[in-house]
């Protein structure tokens, strides 16, 4: 059968988890306990599974359990469209994090090319209504579950922006220092830009046709400031060189796809969401992620997986319904957190139920009811 899920969990001193080992459905996982046991943990463990730093985005010192600090691993069995995949990955302490695909080192940009993955977690929130920088990693989020290239590009200029920074600090002004990391940065900006613009595309278009309970979202992705959107590398080479005395008087880089910014409107409303209310804010984030996994199935035959952290608590029992509805006619492993099992009722029988609680500093797993 096509699909993506994991089949098989173990965690090792991994955050409040000393040893955990989970065997899973393919379908809705829904984990419940107290605040504080562990439910997040467990979700962040499988964002480990995706390129990036977890939904988090936390240190790989970080998700070490304490007091004991004596490294943490994670792993598990992927079954990605029709294949089956061993994947761990683990951090010694002060080491960096490493990774293997069926018992080979791996990049973590690898993970993009076996696991497909969306998330909501509480944090974003008040995506609307905080600093662009957010925004950004929401929309590349998305990007990245479409092209599992776009990590390398960004990676790429990142690197070559750090550089032409550091030029840009110590105030060297030769020309000739800047020509190869700006032709580097253009390249991956373009390439960068086109991508979270398809992106778009694709989220509008998957809103757009499905019948859904949820608000359409309609994004925008808005330049720097004060600059037009380079549409070429030559362009954006070009401006490069021509904004670079401006960029030395500041000692950074000051346009391209890191200063960009992601507008949304409520649609039916003609409302920004950033002027919504909590409650529709809420709505336009799950109709974003929703559409985000209807159109990665469309696209790749399977939906991504797909983690819900404490969605169930802030919906009304009639949206609560709509997105479980939503969710099982999808067919994706979703893997939602709540503080209490009623909170799942509506599921049913199709969904696997595992509880969590704390005790003497470490969490529990167990069967649910």
């Amino acid at each position: 059968m096509t699909r993506l899920a994991l089949t098989h969990l173990t965690l090792s001193h991994y955050r409040s988890h000393k040893s955990a080992k989970l065997d899973l459905d393919v379908g809705v996982i829904a984990i419940y306990g107290p605040n504080g046991a562990g439910k997040t943990n467990i979700l962040e463990a499988v964002s480990l599974f995706a390129p990036g730093r977890g939904l988090r985005r936390a240190k790989a010192e970080e998700f070490a359990r304490q007091p004991e600090a004596v490294g943490w691993k994670v792993g598990g069995f992927l079954e990605s469209l029709g294949q089956s995949h061993e994947i761990a990955t683990w951090a010694e302490p002060g080491a960096a994090r490493s990774v293997t695909i069926d018992d080979k080192p791996a990049s973590q940009a690898a993970l993009g090319k076996v696991a497909r993955m969306v998330w909501l977690v509480p944090s974003m929130d008040r995506l609307w209504i905080e600093a662009a920088e957010g925004r950004r990693r929401f929309l590349d989020r998305i990007t990245l579950s479409f092209e599992p290239k776009h990590a390398e590009f960004a990676l790429a200029y990142e690197k070559s922006m750090r550089e032409r920074n550091r030029l840009l600090k110590d105030q060297v002004r030769d020309a000739h220092w800047y020509l190869a990391l700006e032709s580097q940065m253009a390249e991956a900006g373009i390439a960068i830009q086109e991508n979270r613009r398809r992106a778009i595309e694709r989220l509008h278009a998957a809103q757009t046709s499905a019948d859904s309970a949820f608000p359409t979202a309609n994004l925008t992705l808005l330049a720097t400031e004060d600059a037009e959107t380079p549409q070429t590398v030559e362009e954006f080479t070009a401006a490069l060189a021509a904004n670079r005395q401006r960029d030395l008087y500041a000692g950074r880089t000051l346009i391209g796809p890191h200063r960009a910014d992601v507008d949304a409107v409520f649609a039916e409303k003609g409302v920004a969401a950033k002027q919504c209310s909590t409650g529709e804010q809420k709505a336009l984030l799950i109709s974003l992620i929703l559409a985000n996994a209807r159109a990665l199935s469309d696209e790749i035959g399977a939906p991504p997986i797909v983690l819900l952290d404490e969605v169930a608590a802030h919906l009304d029992v009639n949206r609560r319904i709509a997105l479980y509805e939503e969710i099982t006619a999808l067919g994706a492993q979703a893997w939602m957190t709540g503080t209490g099992a009623d909170l799942f009722a509506e599921l049913g029988e199709t969904a696997q139920r595992i509880e969590v609680t704390e005790s003497g500093g470490h969490s529990e797993i167990q069967p649910g009811n």
